[in-house]
């Protein structure tokens, strides 16, 4: 496995990070345990979660099952660089009890408290913020933050679904205050077929030193050889897939898209990994296995070499916004 620094920090991760959402509602606590040893046998050392996967009445259940998995010792809390967020309501389905949910300070407070226990440690090493909150000036957002990193429950503070001028106004307020590092990672939406991030965050994230951490890097799937397993009956589409093939322009590219890594011999999910790999920014994208099989595959995708022909095949098929900001001034 290759390592990388997280954006302009010391800290070093592996060039995979382990998504963890499918643990609880895909996949049981006995093959998720399983799967994070599997994940450290093979050199991954950032885990990602999030204070509400597991989901509806089951929320923190994620976070649960890490913990009894580090509570087994043998140095995994250790080994892991461990990422969590905070954002949504940590409730009963429905709105949200005031001050139960967002960024404020006295939430950000409670939900640190809420993901420790959980998790069964004493402190956070990337704390993510899942959203932007239009309503807490960073100002507040960054006081909370510093009172914890002093406390040593949090290290570092990473952002999800920002966009480009929220990472900048976040930085820059928190270069203004002083002692407060800033944002260090971007989580987003980012693959062959949704290259939107291009034209804003990317940059932005570049320009101030996030790590860039890309999200759903196969699409829901619809880069993971879904025709392919569709015409084999193995699986049909679904969720995010299913609606982007309904389109006639879509289908026929992705098919392409499968046409051309079977020229070249390689799997359609790996390639979409490997590719991601090769971005300028990228630390490394998050993979959400449901066994252990799906997590071998992602490793060998990080030690995938993508020749120029098909990078350039790659990209006329699923061509990226260009420069920024001539892609949208010009």
């Amino acid at each position: 496995m290759k390592y990388t620094q997280l954006g302009r920090t010391g800290l070093k991760v592996s060039r995979l990070v382990l998504g963890t959402m499918n643990f609880g509602p895909q996949t049981d606590e006995a093959d998720s345990h399983a799967i994070m040893d599997a994940a450290l046998d093979a050199g991954i050392n950032f885990f990602d979660t999030a204070n509400v996967y597991g989901w509806g009445e089951n929320k923190g259940r994620t976070e649960s099952i890490i913990g009894n998995w580090f509570a087994k010792g043998g140095g995994r809390r250790d080994k892991v660089v461990l990422a969590t967020k905070v954002y949504g309501n940590m409730g009963a389905d429905g709105p949200a009890w005031p001050n139960h949910d967002k960024l404020s300070a006295v939430n950000i407070r409670r939900a640190v408290d809420a993901s420790l226990k959980r998790l069964q440690t004493d402190y956070i090493d990337v704390y993510q913020f899942h959203h932007v909150d239009r309503d807490t000036p960073f100002e507040e957002i960054w006081q909370a933050i510093d009172v914890l990193v002093q406390q040593g429950k949090i290290l570092y503070v990473g952002s999800s679904n920002f966009p480009g001028y929220k990472i900048a106004q976040a930085n820059e307020i928190a270069a203004r205050r002083g002692g407060t590092i800033g944002l260090v990672s971007e989580q987003c939406l980012y693959n062959l077929a949704e290259r939107r991030a291009e034209m804003e965050v990317v940059p932005a994230a570049q320009e101030y030193g996030l790590g860039v951490i890309p999200w759903s890097p196969l699409h829901g799937g619809l880069l993971g050889g879904v025709l392919k397993k569709e015409v084999e009956g193995k699986r049909r589409a679904s969720g995010r897939a299913a609606d982007a093939l309904a389109d006639p322009g879509t289908r026929a590219r992705i098919q392409s898209y499968e046409d051309l890594l079977d020229k070249h011999g390689i799997e359609p999910g790996e390639a979409a990994l490997a590719w991601l790999l090769t971005r300028p920014g990228v630390t490394g994208p998050i993979v959400g296995p449901r066994t252990c099989e799906q997590l071998a595959s992602a490793v060998r995708a990080a030690e995938l070499e993508l020749s120029e022909e098909l990078l350039t095949g790659l990209d006329e098929i699923f061509p990226g916004p260009g420069p920024s900001p001539e892609a949208f001034a010009w």
